[in-house]
């Protein structure tokens, strides 16, 4: 049976990965180019219940703003050492964490990382986008201005103090702070 695309995850779906996949910043025993960054949160139910097994999975751009996938006409430029992709479980308090690199941006879109949620009780993945700032860009534009200080991540000096800049970001699946989601 072949698949076809509207039947497979992505857009950039890694043909395999292994544990350790919540680090991007390593591949072929390269290191990534750019800013390394941490990115942390929780994932919670309405009323910051946390939700624990989760999958966060998310996949970016290098720090040059090019994706390692043939849809990018500058896949060739892409970064050796970094792996565009991961996919991080949620633990018992709802924690998840990945280690990766600040995006960079491409044709006029403020950096950011896509997000995908996936677990028990959902009746379809969540889609969602961080954003490492603010500005014109054709996704966050289509978030009304109020809601969308929740796609914004915000520095968290705890892990900072390690001497890697970190950022949490909390997913929040219901209630009245509940995080933007997209169709796909």
């Amino acid at each position: 049976m072949e698949v076809s695309p509207g039947c497979t995850t992505g857009p950039y779906f890694p043909v395999d990965f292994s544990d350790g996949s919540e680090d991007l910043t390593h591949r072929d025993g390269l290191t990534a180019k750019g800013e390394h960054i941490y990115l942390t949160g929780r994932v919670l139910e309405k009323g910051g219940a946390p939700t624990r097994n989760m999958v966060i999975e998310i996949w970016q751009p290098d720090a040059s703003g090019v994706f390692r996938h043939p849809l990018d006409p500058r896949a060739a430029q892409a970064d050796p050492g970094f792996w565009n992709w991961g996919r991080a479980r949620t633990n018992q308090d709802g924690w998840y964490r990945f280690r990766t690199i600040m995006p960079g941006s491409y044709e006029g879109r403020v950096p950011h990382i896509n997000v995908q949620v996936l677990g028990i009780g959902l009746t379809r993945r969540l889609v969602t986008t961080v954003f490492f700032g603010t500005g014109a860009d054709p996704v966050l534009d289509t978030v009304p201005a109020a809601r969308r200080e929740l796609l914004i991540p915000r520095a968290d000096p705890v892990l900072d103090s390690k001497g890697i800049g970190a950022f949490r970001w909390d997913v929040v699946l219901n209630g009245e702070s509940e995080t933007p989601f997209f169709l796909d």
